[in-house]
């Protein structure tokens, strides 16, 4: 009954095809967790009453950590820079929450967070949003019995390009106080905006406008058509510049059914992280699309909840 809820609600969600909405139930299960491992609506941001500096906590089953100190994933949901929240729901599902408790009922530490969203905040301010978020849950998760430095950032879409940044900046890091080593790993998951001077991924999907209305300065002059020259802002707000050997081991996940300028976006980036020899590897989820991932990366026996375990389980931190 639940699933049947949720496939009807997201009858109405833009993307979603017939054929993607039917199957919606073979890659989606619910994940438990008892109540009293979950903290909602913890702040990030001290004075605040903004509830976007909000995220949810999933602590993990006292029976299924082990003996040292746990990771914690941290999920930055998609939105296209504008819209999302922490608790969104289809049917009465919180998919973003279920990754939680996923992660959470398998003795790894999570949180979900919220960020302001555009055009009442810049990319620039979101990115912060994000590091002062995983600051706050670092410390959280200290007192709760987590690694500190074994915090590994995870986002979808607009979500992996905020967390991305996070992981790679030192100069955001450091303004939020984050250690150089607490983020020990990071998961993108079809994300966008990895590289925003690749002219082949506007060839595929000729989308140059909307990223100048979410990168560019404002009341500047902008082309409507990709410049010969990429603008600064095209280098600023792209991950791929950020990328060093010291960075923290990436797992690049996208679907099979992604779009193809996404797809695009992921290739660019898992060749920057091969010249810049950061470990790393790629996960293709089969049979998905860019929305439908989401719905897939909390079931325990497909692709990529199982991968992502794996990987988390793996590094050393």
């Amino acid at each position: 009954m639940r699933l049947f809820a949720l496939l009807l609600l997201l009858v109405a969600l833009p993307g979603c095809s017939l054929v993607y909405r039917l199957a919606l139930p073979f890659v989606y299960d619910h994940a438990d967790l008892p109540d009293e491992n979950v903290r909602l609506a913890l702040p990030y941001v001290d004075g605040s009453d903004d509830p976007k500096h909000r995220y949810n906590l999933f602590l993990p089953l006292a029976d299924s950590v082990r003996a040292e100190p746990w990771p914690t994933v941290i999920y930055v949901h998609g939105g296209g820079w504008t819209e999302g929240d922490r608790d969104l729901r289809f049917g009465g599902e919180d998919l973003y929450g279920n990754i939680g408790r996923f992660f959470a009922s398998r003795g790894i530490g999570a949180a979900v967070i919220s960020y302001r969203l555009q055009p009442g905040a810049t990319w620039r301010e979101q990115v912060h949003d994000v590091a002062r978020a995983t600051a706050a849950i670092r410390e959280r998760v200290r007192q709760e019995g987590g690694h500190p430095d074994g915090l590994v950032l995870m986002g979808h879409s607009a979500g992996a390009h905020l967390a991305s940044h996070v992981a790679l900046d030192p100069k955001v890091r450091n303004a939020a106080g984050l250690p150089e080593a607490a983020v020990c790993g990071v998961i993108p998951v079809s994300g966008a905006a990895y590289d925003l001077t690749d002219t082949r991924s506007f060839e595929i999907r000729p989308n140059y406008p909307y990223y100048v209305q979410r990168f560019a300065p404002p009341g500047g002059e902008h082309s409507e058509t990709v410049p010969a020259e990429p603008a600064p802002w095209q280098v600023a707000a792209s991950v791929v510049p950020l990328l060093t050997p010291e960075a923290p081991s990436f797992q690049v996940l996208y679907a099979e059914g992604d779009y193809p300028a996404l797809i695009r976006q992921a290739e660019v980036l898992l060749g920057a992280l091969d010249r810049a020899n950061v470990p790393h590897e790629e996960v293709i989820v089969p049979g998905s699309s860019h929305e439908r991932i989401i719905a897939a990366l909390s079931k325990a026996d497909y692709v990529a909840g199982p991968a992502m375990l794996r990987f988390v389980r793996g590094l050393e931190c």
